[in-house]
């Protein structure tokens, strides 16, 4: 009654995520080349509110989605200890939580035990996902993320909303431009203008598979 299509998406662990900007666009790609749907933009509901998915179309298949993924909750930052180190947090909710460290090397970060230990810290009660970024350019950054409930991932949609919006807040990155999110999965592109943010990124098929649920 409110939207063209529900999605609802688990992590590894089996909890349900409100959100997951990867996942949307998959959804959508599969909508439109499966025949479910011709509509463009897709309105898709999910536990974080209805997003519009504008398509682009090549030779009748899905080759990329734009996302609008409403307006991120007010940021704000903490500083908690870790391993003798204090970490600066910045809290940025895109319907899911998430925590953004600003770093020199993500590469060379320990994302497992950080990401591990404030994923499950007493301030945040529903858990939260752990963003490493580092500041390339004002249009450009790099980002490993530690996922709630999944662990470490090759990319994170909300997750590069997240470190987004925290960069343009922090004045890292402009706002109203493009930023392009490097992940070892590969870029995404977000636009935020200080109210709205907007997701971009390639969707490609990969397989079909069967699987017998016993």
């Amino acid at each position: 009654e409110t939207a063209d299509f529900r999605m609802r998406m688990f992590n590894a662990d089996g909890s349900e995520a409100e959100m997951c900007g990867n996942a949307i666009r998959c959804v959508g790609k599969y909508i439109h080349d499966r025949g479910l749907s011709a509509k463009n933009p897709l309105k898709i509901e999910t536990k974080a509110g209805i997003k519009t998915l504008e398509l682009s179309i090549e030779r009748g298949a899905v080759t990329r989605v734009r996302v609008d993924m409403g307006a991120p909750a007010p940021n704000s930052a903490l500083t908690l200890p870790f391993a003798g180190r204090d970490f600066t947090l910045h809290r940025v909710s895109m319907g899911n939580p998430h925590a953004v460290i600003f770093t020199g090397d993500p590469v060379n970060e320990d994302v497992h035990g950080i990401g591990a230990y404030f994923e499950v810290h007493p301030a945040f009660p529903n858990h939260a996902n752990i963003e490493f970024a580092q500041v390339l350019s004002p249009a450009h950054m790099k980002v490993r993320v530690w996922e709630r409930g999944s662990g470490e991932t090759l990319a994170c949609g909300t997750g590069a909303c997240a470190v987004a919006v925290a960069a343009v807040n922090a004045g890292l990155c402009e706002k109203g431009r493009e930023i392009a999110v490097d992940m070892p999965g590969g870029q995404l592109v977000i636009e935020y203008d200080g109210e709205t943010v907007h997701l971009s990124g390639s969707a490609e098929f990969v397989c079909d598979c069967e699987c017998d649920l016993i």
